[in-house]
C-alpha cells in the first residue's frame, strides 16, 4: 500500500477528511478489478487486461483512491495504523470489487411508463410502426411539458439511485422528450437538480434533435432552426449541458440536419455525440468532421465504417437491452467492432421505449449471451471504456491512485459471477465520489 503521505502527485491531501467523504478503507476483497493502465480506450485483446489483484484492500481518502494493494500490506500501512480513529472500514466479506459501472447512454428525463406501446409490441407492431401511429419518443411530450422542474427532477433523482443500487457511479443523462424550447431547457436543469442530490457523476445532454415534434410536422427546417439557434446558444451559455446529441436515423434526423446540429454545438463549445446505425445503415465519414466523442447503437454499421472507426478515438457504445426489449433478432455486431480495434462501450440507455432498466449487470448478461463477449470484455466496456466515451477516463473507469472513489462491491467470489447470474440483486454496497451505502438487499457490505 502507498500512504496518502506519498500520493501528493495525484493531488491528495492527507488528513483532509470531510463529513461527506470521510476516509474508507475496503479490505477482504477476493478479487480486485482495477483496471490499472493506459488512459485511453481499450481494444482488442486490452479489453481483457482486468488487472486482478487477489485478497485487496483500497483506501480512499478525500473522495479519492489514494491506495491500492494486498490486504496485507494495508493491516501493515503506517498511515491506517496512525489513523485508525479517521477511517471507516468496509468489510467486502471476500467479494469482488470493481470500479463503478459508467453509464454513458440515458434518457431518464419523462415522467410515465409506456404500456400501451409495450402491449403494442407485445402484439406484433414495429419500434417504427408505434411511432407513426402516435406512439414512442412523441407519446412522452406532454408529461414532459406538463410537469414542473421539481417533479422530473425527482423522476430523474430516483432512476439514480436505482442505478447506483447496482453499482453504477457515473451516468450521462440526456434530454430529449420535451423537444420545445422551455421543456428542453426544464429538462437540463432537472437534470443539473438531480445531479446535485446525488453523490456520483453526472454529465447532461441536449438531446433536442431526438425527433421533430408534432407542431413542426411540416416545418422541420424551423425545428432544426430551434435547436440550433436556440437550444443550444441557451444550454451553452448557461452551462446544462456538456454534449449535444442527434438521433441520425430514419424518422427521426436526417444526415445533412445532424451536420448542421453538430456544427452548432461545436461553434458554443460543447462536445457532440450521436445516435447512428441503429434502424439502417449509415456513413459515420459523413458525421467525423465533428469529432463525437461516441457514435451509439451501431447495429447497421457498414464493414467500411469499421476500419475507419478502429482509427478514431470515438468509442462506439453498443445497447443491447433496448434490442432485448424490442424483441429484436439483430444485436449490434460486437465482435466484429472488437475484432476490427474498434473501441466498445456498453450502456444501458434507460428510457421508457425501449430499455426501461438501469441495471448495468443485467446489461453485461446480455452482451455475454446474445453478443459473445467474454465477461472480462463487458467489464471493461461498462468502466474504463465508459468513461472515455464522456472523456472521463483520468478520473472514471478503474481503481488506481489519484482516481475519484467511486467503486462497486459485488457479493460474489468471482467477477465472472456477475454477467452469469441473471438479473440477480448481488450488488452489496456502492462507494460514489467518496461516499458509501449499501444496497438494499441480503448481501449489503458490513460498515465498521
Amino acid at each position: 500500500m502507498v500512504s496518502p503521505a506519498r500520493e501528493k502527485s495525484h493531488g491528495s491531501a492527507p488528513g483532509k477528511r470531510t463529513a461527506d467523504s470521510p476516509s474508507i478503507l475496503l479490505t477482504n476483497i477476493r478479487q480486485l478489478i482495477s483496471l490499472r493502465g493506459p488512459v485511453s480506450p481499450r481494444r482488442g485483446r486490452e479489453l481483457s487486461e482486468l488487472g486482478i489483484i487477489e485478497d485487496a484492500a483500497v483506501l480512499c481518502v478525500g473522495g479519492k483512491i489514494v491506495s491500492v494493494g494486498s490486504r496485507r500490506e494495508a493491516q501493515r500501512d503506517a498511515w491506517i495504523q496512525r489513523n485508525r480513529h479517521r477511517i471507516r472500514t468496509v468489510d467486502c466479506r471476500g467479494g469482488v470489487v470493481l470500479p463503478g459501472f459508467v453509464d454513458s447512454h440515458t434518457h431518464p428525463v419523462f415522467t410515465e411508463a409506456r404500456l400501451v406501446d409495450f402491449e403494442k409490441r407485445i402484439s406484433g407492431a414495429s419500434y417504427e410502426g408505434i411511432a407513426e401511429a402516435g406512439g414512442g419518443i412523441r407519446s412522452s411530450l406532454n408529461g414532459v411539458r406538463e410537469s414542473s422542474r421539481k417533479e422530473l427532477s425527482d423522476h430523474v433523482l430516483s432512476a439514480l439511485r436505482r442505478m447506483s443500487a447496482s453499482g453504477t457511479t457515473t451516468v450521462e443523462a440526456k434530454s430529449g422528450y420535451g423537444l420545445s424550447m422551455e421543456s428542453e431547457i426544464k429538462s437540463l436543469e432537472a437534470i443539473r437538480d438531480a445531479a446535485r442530490q446525488w453523490p456520483g457523476t453526472v454529465v447532461p445532454t441536449l438531446l433536442g434533435a431526438h425527433v421533430i415534434p408534432p407542431e413542426f410536422r411540416d416545418r422541420r427546417e424551423d425545428y432544426v432552426a430551434l435547436i440550433c439557434e436556440k437550444m443550444i446558444p441557451e444550454a451553452a451559455r448557461r452551462k446544462l449541458a456538456e454534449y449535444v446529441d442527434v438521433f441520425c436515423e430514419r424518422g427521426a434526423f436526417a444526415v445533412q440536419e445532424t451536420q448542421g446540429i453538430l456544427a452548432s454545438a461545436k461553434h458554443h463549445g460543447l462536445a457532440t455525440r450521436v445516435h447512428i446505425c441503429q434502424l439502417s445503415e449509415a456513413r459515420l465519414g459523413d458525421l467525423a468532421q465533428f469529432q463525437p466523442h461516441s457514435y451509439d447503437h451501431m447495429d447497421f454499421v457498414t464493414e467500411v465504417d469499421l476500419a475507419d472507426l478502429a482509427k478514431m478515438n470515438a468509442v462506439a457504445t453498443l445497447l443491447p437491452a433496448a434490442n432485448y426489449f424490442l424483441g429484436l433478432q439483430k444485436y449490434p455486431p460486437a465482435r466484429n467492432l472488437i475484432d476490427a480495434g474498434v473501441a466498445v462501450a456498453l450502456a444501458t440507455d434507460y428510457n421508457p421505449g425501449s430499455s426501461p432498466t438501469t441495471n448495468m449487470p443485467f446489461v453485461l448478461s446480455i452482451a455475454c449471451t446474445h453478443m459473445k463477449m467474454s465477461p472480462a470484455e463487458v467489464i471493461t466496456a461498462t468502466t474504463c471504456n465508459g468513461a472515455c466515451a464522456l472523456r472521463l477516463q483520468n478520473r472514471k473507469g478503474s481503481i488506481e491512485p489519484g482516481k475519484d472513489a467511486d467503486l462497486a462491491v459485488f457479493a460474489v467470489r468471482d467477477y465472472r459471477e456477475i454477467a452469469y447470474w441473471v438479473a440477480a440483486d448481488l450488488c452489496s454496497g456502492t462507494i460514489a465520489g467518496g461516499q458509501l451505502f449499501s444496497a438494499a438487499s441480503s448481501t449489503s457490505i458490513q460498515f465498521e
